[in-house]
């Protein structure tokens, strides 16, 4: 008993004798960060017929699911617009599409980068940015419309989800989602619940379900003429204070 008194009295004096110390040592200082992030990405540029006639376009941003992830750039041209053009379709509007490495996920501040140097160097229309995905791709969508709500003109989501909390960032962004209603891969309710929370908010997104499909709801999706139309009637405009 007397040990564990001492004991008490030895370490009681120990914290006195640090506390103040610390404290007193303590300094805070402002410091600078001044370093630039090295973003490598290997993407697909489609350019529209009589490209260098027109002053700027329209650009569509598609991100690809999992399954397309890797350094095979083949890989996206297996679904969404990559695929419609590899098959001789034109579009009326820029469409870039990047590819993720194997083992991520995308990452809004690559894909912005992306943007930033496309647009930099490309006859682009800022306010008739639009990007879409599907699956992976589809959170992307909807990461990308959190992360940097004033960039885009709207989105389409595609058989996705996200934080519904985020979706205070972007309720003045047009939204037209899609999902399959037999989806077992990515459920339905992960797209309803962003819809939902959207509403809540007071903005009006537009949801399609297709009753017969599963995950593949992207197919009917991006080979339906009403989807661009809706996509190109969309422009940018600034978010409320």
């Amino acid at each position: 008993m007397r040990f564990l008194t001492c004991l008490i009295l030895v370490v009681s004096c120990a914290v006195c004798l640090v506390v103040p110390a610390a404290a007193d040592d303590a300094n805070q200082a402002a410091v600078h960060l001044d370093a630039k992030v090295e973003v490598q990405m290997d993407y697909l540029l489609y350019l529209p017929k009589d490209y260098d006639k027109q002053k700027s376009w329209p650009l569509v941003l598609f991100l690809h699911g999992a399954g397309e992830r890797g350094d095979d750039l083949d890989l996206v041209k297996m679904h969404g617009p990559p695929r419609l053009v590899e098959e001789g379709k034109e579009f009326p509007f820029i469409v870039v599409s990047p590819q993720c490495p194997k083992g991520r996920w995308w990452r809004e501040f690559e894909l912005m980068a992306l943007l930033d140097d496309v647009i930099a160097t490309h006859n682009v229309d800022e306010d008739r940015v639009y990007v879409t995905g599907l699956s992976m791709g589809g959170f992307g969508s909807w990461g990308l419309a959190a992360f940097s709500p004033d960039r885009f003109a709207a989105i389409a989501p595609i058989c996705g989800g996200g934080e519904p909390r985020s979706t205070r960032n972007f309720t003045h962004v047009p939204v037209w989602a899609f999902h399959g209603a037999k989806d077992t891969a990515v459920p339905l309710e992960r797209t309803q619940a962003m819809i939902d929370a959207l509403k809540r908010q007071g903005a009006e997104p537009k949801l399609t379900i297709y009753p017969e499909a599963g995950h593949d709801s992207w197919t009917e999706t991006y080979n339906n003429p009403a989807f661009y139309e809706w996509l190109l009637a969309q422009k940018r405009v600034a978010q409320e204070d």
